[in-house]
C-alpha cells in the first residue's frame, strides 16, 4: 500500500510515458532506509505496460565482485551482444568473462552497456530500474553512470534509488523521497497498533521518525504496553537506523535456532540463490522447515529467489550472529559453491570463513585478482588483494600482495585509497625493488589525479632507485618524470624540468640500440640542458621513429602524444599531422577513453593550423564528448587555439580565464605558456599589439620543451613591429632564427623569414615576406601562409604599391574569411578599405547548429552510418537519429541525401564574409 505518495508517482510516470513515447528519462530516487524508495519502485514496475523491464539490486557483501550488477541487468539483453561495434562487443565479452583479450577502458564499458540497451528498447521500450544502488560493485556503478549520463535519444527510461547520491550518479536530475506527511502517517501507525494511543505518544512517534514508512511500521513491534501509555524510552536507541536495526534483531531472537541460522546463511549468500542457500544450510544440519518461522513473521521469503523483507533485516542477521556462527555460515557457502562455476564467490566466502591468516586462503584471493583485473574489474582485484595481504602469514608476501592492491586501486582510479594500502605495503619488508616501485606508484598517483607540480619530484625519486636494480624501468620513469615536469613547468614544486633532465642525461644507457622512447628521453634531457641545436637531431629521429614501424602498440598508446610534442618542438608539421592523426585511431581503437581528450585535442590544433575549423571543432566536440562521460578535467587546447584563431574575444577570454584557475589549483605550470601565446594570437588579431606584446612576453619566458613557448617570439615580434616598439624584437628574431637554423624545417624557415621581414625594410623585406609565403605554402599551415600574405599586404600598403597590397590583401582575406578567422579577417578588411578598394559585404547566416550536431552531420554527409557514428562518438544509434533529426529541420531538410548540398550553406565557422571590389 502506498498513501499518498501522489508526486513522487507522478514523477516515474513520467519516466514511463518518455519511453513510452520514444525518448530517453533518468531520475535517482533517494532517501533514508525505509522511506519508501523500494515501494515505490515496485509500484512504477506495476504500471510500466507496454515496457520490457530490467532490474537489478546492489547487494552489501557482494561490492567485491567487479561488473556483478551491471552482468545481472544486462545478461536477458546479451542476445545483441553481437550486433555492437567491435570494440564494445570485445569490452562487455571480457568483463563478462564470455571472451579473452585485454582489460577494457571502464567508461568503454559503460558505453558498450548503453549499446546494449539501446538495441533492446528498438524492439520494446525499456523500464531499467537500479535498487540499493549505494551496494553496487564500484565497476558496475561506474558503468550505469555513464548510461545514465549518455541517454537522449533512447527509449530507455532509468531509476537509479540509493540512499545517498553517489558520486558516480551525482548531478543526475534527482527525486527526494521524505517521510509520509502528518495525516498519511497517522494512518500507517494505526494499522500497527490498533489500541487507543496517548496523543503525545502518537505526536513523539511521528516526529521522532519522521514519517519513515519502515520505522512507523516496525517501531511499535518492540514496545511495552508502558511504552505506549506513557511514552517513555520510545527511541531510546540512537539513530533511526540503529533503532529499525534493533528491532529487527528483536524479532530476529524469537525465532527458533534454526530459523536464525538460516537467516544468517541467506544473509552471508549475495546472489539471492535458493538452491545454493539450501545446500549450505542442509551442510549445517538446517532443513527446509526452519524457512516457515521467518516467513510467517515476514522477514524472509525463499521463492525463486531469495529476499528479505528489507535490506535492514539482512544487515541485522548478519551483525546479530556470533563471529565464529558468521565464519562457519560463510564456510558452509563456499563448500557449497561450485570452485569451477564461481571460483571466485568461492573464495570470498572462504576469505570470510578464515579464523586467522591462511596461506592457502591467501593465494587462492591471489588468483581472483588475476581474474578481476583480466576482466577489467580493478576494484574488485583490489579487495581480493587486500584481503589476501590480510590473510597472508608472511610479513614479507603481504606487504607485496599490498603493493599489488594499491597498484589496482589506482588503476580503478581510487586514489585515495591507493595511498592508503601504498602506505600499509612500505610498513613492511619491501625490498629495494619493491620500494622503488612503490614509489613509482606514488609519482603514477600524483600525476594522474592532477598532472600538477607533485609528481615530477616522486618520479625522479623512483627512476633514481630503479638505476642500479633494472636500467630498462629506470629510462622508462626518467621519460615519466620528465613528461610530468613539462606538464608542470614553472610551477614544478621540485624536481623541476632542468633537474630532471640533468638526472636523465646521466641514466645508464639503453641495452641496445636507442629505439624511440629512449631517443625521446635523450632529446628531450638534451633540449632542457642545452637547448635547440644540441637537442633538434635526435628529437628528429625519435619523431621518425615513431613514425616508423620499429614502436610496439603499447609503446604508441603509451608515448604516442610526446612523439607528438617532440614534432611540435621541432616545428614538423607533417609528422605532427602524421602522428596525432594515428594517435587518435589508436586510441579510439583501444577505446582509451582517459588518453581520448587529450589526443583530440592535440589533433584540433592540427586542424587548427591548416585552416580546417570544422573538423578542429569536430575534434574539440569529440573531446567534450568524452569528457563529459570520464568527468575529466584537462586544459583545452584545441578549444582555445579554434577561439583565438577564429577571433572570438569574449569566447577566448573565458577559456584562458578557466585554464588559468586550473593552472593555479593543479599546478600545471604547461599551460601558462599556451595561455600567454594564444593571448598573444588574439590580441595581436585584434590589432591590440601592446596587450599582445606583453602575453608573448611572458610565453617565451618559459623552456623549449613547452612547445607553445618557442612559438611565442613569433608573436611578439609581429606585436613589437606593429605596436612601433620595433627595438623590443631584436631578441625574439634571433631567438626564431637559431629554431629554424636548428630545425630546418619550411615552418621554422619560413617563421624566420617572416619575422625578418617585420624587422627589414626595402628589397630584403620584400624578399623576405615572398620567401616566407613561398615555404608556408609548400605545408599545410594556411594560417600562417594567410597571416604572411596580410603582412605582406600590409607592408605594401605602406610603400604606396596599391594595386600590389590589393592583391595581397585580397588573397588573405579569402582565406581567413573561408577559414573563419573573423578577427583577421575584419583587419585585412580594413586594410583593403584603406587602399580604396570598394567596401565589403558580409554574407551568410549565423550558425546555428550545436558543435555536436555539426559532427554528426559532417559524418553523415560523407556517408557514415549512424552505427557507424555512435560508435566513433561513443553514443547510441538512436542519439545520433535524434541529433540528425534537429539537424534536418535546422537545414530544412529532409534526408540525409541533402545534407551535402545542404551543409556549405550552413558553415561550421562563423558568418561567410565576401570582398567586393
Amino acid at each position: 500500500m502506498l498513501l499518498d505518495r501522489l508526486t513522487e508517482r507522478a514523477a516515474l510516470g513520467g519516466l514511463l510515458e518518455a519511453a513510452r513515447s520514444g525518448h530517453s528519462a533518468v531520475l535517482l530516487v533517494h532517501g533514508e532506509a525505509g522511506v519508501g524508495k523500494t515501494a515505490l519502485l515496485e509500484d512504477a514496475i506495476a504500471s510500466a505496460a507496454g515496457l520490457r523491464i530490467g532490474r537489478v539490486a546492489g547487494v552489501e557483501s557482494e561490492m567485491e565482485l567487479a561488473y556483478a550488477a551491471l552482468q545481472q541487468l544486462c545478461a536477458p539483453m546479451l542476445g545483441g551482444l553481437e550486433r555492437l561495434p567491435d570494440p564494445q562487443r570485445q569490452a562487455l565479452g571480457v568483463v563478462f568473462g564470455l571472451r579473452a583479450g585485454e582489460p577494457p577502458d571502464r567508461f568503454l564499458v559503460g558505453l558498450a552497456a548503453l549499446s546494449l540497451l539501446a538495441d533492446a528498447a528498438r524492439e520494446q521500450p525499456l523500464l531499467c530500474v537500479v535498487d540499493d544502488a549505494q551496494w553496487l560493485d564500484q565497476a558496475s556503478a561506474q558503468a550505469l553512470g555513464v548510461v545514465a549520463r549518455r541517454l537522449l535519444g533512447e527509449p530507455v527510461a532509468l531509476v537509479v534509488a540509493a540512499r545517498e547520491p553517489g558520486v558516480e550518479f551525482r548531478g543526475l536530475p534527482e527525486l527526494l523521497v521524505g517521510g509520509l506527511g502528518e495525516a498519511d502517517a497517522r494512518d500507517l501507525l494505526g494499522t500497527v497498533i490498533s489500541r487507543p494511543l496517548d496523543e503525545q505518544v502518537r505526536e513523539r512517534f511521528i516526529a521522532e521518525t519522521g514519517g519513515n514508512p519502515l520505522a512507523l511500521l516496525e517501531l511499535p513491534r518492540g514496545l511495552t504496553e508502558a511504552n505506549l501509555d506513557g511514552g517513555f524510552d520510545v527511541m531510546a536507541a540512537p539513530g533511526l537506523l540503529g533503532r529499525l536495526e534493533d528491532s529487527f534483531r528483536r524479532r530476529l531472537e524469537a525465532l527458533p535456532p534454526a530459523a536464525r541460522w538460516l537467516l544468517l546463511v541467506a544473509a552471508a549468500e549475495p546472489t539471492g540463490d535458493p538452491v545454493l542457500v539450501w545446500r549450505a544450510a542442509g551442510l549445517l544440519g538446517i532443513g527446509m522447515e526452519a524457512a516457515s518461522p521467518a516467513e510467517a513473521e515476514g522477514l524472509l521469503t525463499i521463492g525463486q529467489r531469495v529476499i528479505f523483507r528489507h535490506p535492514l533485516v539482512r544487515s541485522a542477521a548478519y551483525r546479530a550472529a556470533l563471529p565464529g556462527d558468521r565464519r562457519a555460515a560463510h564456510q558452509a557457502l563456499a563448500d557449497a559453491t561450485d570452485p569451477q562455476a564461481d571460483p571466485d564467490r568461492r573464495a570470498w566466502h572462504r576469505a570470510q570463513a578464515a579464523a586467522g591468516p591462511d596461506a592457502e586462503i591467501a593465494l587462492e584471493l591471489e588468483r581472483s585478482a588475476d581474474r578481476a583485473q583480466a576482466r577489467g574489474g580493478f576494484a574488485a582485484a583490489a579487495a581480493f588483494l587486500e584481503r589476501s595481504a590480510t590473510l597472508t602469514p608472511s610479513p614479507e608476501r603481504r606487504a607485496e600482495r599490498a603493493l599489488a592492491a594499491a597498484h589496482a586501486k589506482y588503476q580503478a582510479g581510487a586514489f585515495h585509497a591507493a595511498l592508503g594500502l601504498l602506505a600499509a605495503a612500505e610498513a613492511g619488508p619491501l625490498d629495494e625493488l619493491q620500494r622503488a616501485h612503490a614509489d613509482l606508484l606514488r609519482g603514477q598517483i600524483a600525476f594522474a589525479s592532477s598532472r600538477g607540480s607533485d609528481a615530477p619530484p616522486l618520479l625522479l625519486k623512483a627512476a633514481r632507485e630503479f638505476e642500479p636494480l633494472d636500467s630498462r624501468l629506470a629510462r622508462e620513469t626518467y621519460l615519466d618524470a620528465l613528461a610530468a615536469a613539462t606538464f608542470a613547468g614553472r610551477l614544478a614544486l621540485g624536481g623541476g624540468m632542468r633537474e630532471v633532465a640533468e638526472a636523465a642525461r646521466m641514466a645508464p644507457p639503453p641495452p641496445g640500440p636507442a629505439r624511440g622512447p629512449d631517443l625521446l628521453l635523450d632529446g628531450l634531457a638534451l633540449l632542457i640542458c642545452e637547448g635547440f641545436p644540441a637537442a633538434v637531431p635526435v628529437l628528429r629521429r625519435a619523431v621518425s621513429a615513431f613514425r616508423g614501424t620499429d614502436v610496439s602498440r603499447e609503446e604508441e598508446l603509451r608515448r604516442l602524444w610526446l612523439a607528438c610534442r617532440a614534432a611540435q618542438i621541432v616545428w614538423d608539421y607533417d609528422s605532427w599531422d602524421v602522428l596525432s592523426d594515428r594517435q587518435v585511431r589508436l586510441a579510439r581503437d583501444a577505446g582509451a577513453l582517459i588518453t581520448l581528450p587529450i589526443v583530440f585535442n592535440m589533433r584540433a590544433t592540427v586542424h587548427a593550423f591548416a585552416g580546417e575549423f570544422a573538423e578542429a571543432a569536430s575534434m574539440v566536440a569529440q573531446a567534450d564528448s568524452v569528457t563529459e562521460v570520464t568527468g575529466s578535467s584537462i586544459v583545452p587546447d584545441g578549444a582555445l587555439v579554434l577561439a583565438v584563431f577564429r577571433g572570438r574575444e569574449a569566447e577566448a577570454a573565458q577559456l584562458i580565464l578557466t585554464a588559468t584557475d586550473d593552472v593555479g589549483r593543479r599546478g600545471e605550470g604547461r599551460a601558462l605558456s599556451l595561455i600567454g601565446w594564444a593571448a598573444a594570437v588574439l590580441y595581436n588579431s585584434l590589432g591590440r599589439h601592446e596587450e599582445a606584446l606583453a602575453a608573448a612576453q611572458r610565453a617565451s619566458e618559459d623552456s623549449p620543451a613547452a612547445q607553445f613557448a618557442s612559438w611565442a617570439p613569433v608573436e611578439l615580434v609581429e606585436a613589437a613591429v606593429r605596436g612601433a616598439v620595433p627595438e623590443r624584437a631584436a631578441g625574439a628574431v634571433e631567438q626564431i632564427s637559431g629554431i629554424a637554423r636548428a630545425c630546418g624545417t619550411d615552418w621554422a624557415l619560413g617563421a624566420e623569414a617572416r619575422s625578418r621581414a617585420l624587422v627589414s625594410d626595402g628589397a630584403a623585406a620584400e624578399n623576405l615576406y615572398r620567401e616566407a609565403i613561398d615555404r608556408f605554402g609548400r605545408t599545410g599551415l594556411r594560417v600562417d601562409l594567410a597571416r604572411t600574405r596580410l603582412l605582406y599586404g600590409e607592408w605594401l600598403h605602406g610603400q604606396r604599391r596599391i594595386r600590389d597590397a590589393r592583391d595581397q590583401l585580397r588573397h588573405a582575406y579569402k582565406l581567413f574569411s573561408g577559414f573563419g578567422m573573423e578577427a583577421f579577417a575584419e583587419r585585412a578588411r580594413t586594410e583593403l578599405r584603406a587602399t580604396g578598394a570598394q567596401a565589403l559585404r558580409r554574407t551568410g547566416t549565423p550558425d546555428v547548429m550545436t558543435s555536436q550536431e555539426a559532427l554528426i552531420a559532417r559524418l553523415a554527409s560523407a556517408g557514415a552510418s549512424n552505427s557507424q557514428i555512435a560508435a566513433q562518438l561513443f553514443i547510441s544509434p538512436a542519439t545520433v537519429a535524434y541529433h540528425l533529426s534537429k539537424v534536418f529541420a535546422k537545414l530544412g531538410i529532409s534526408s540525409r541525401s541533402q545534407l551535402v548540398q545542404a551543409l556549405p550553406a550552413q558553415p561550421d565557422g562563423p558568418r561567410a564574409v565576401t570582398p567586393q571590389g
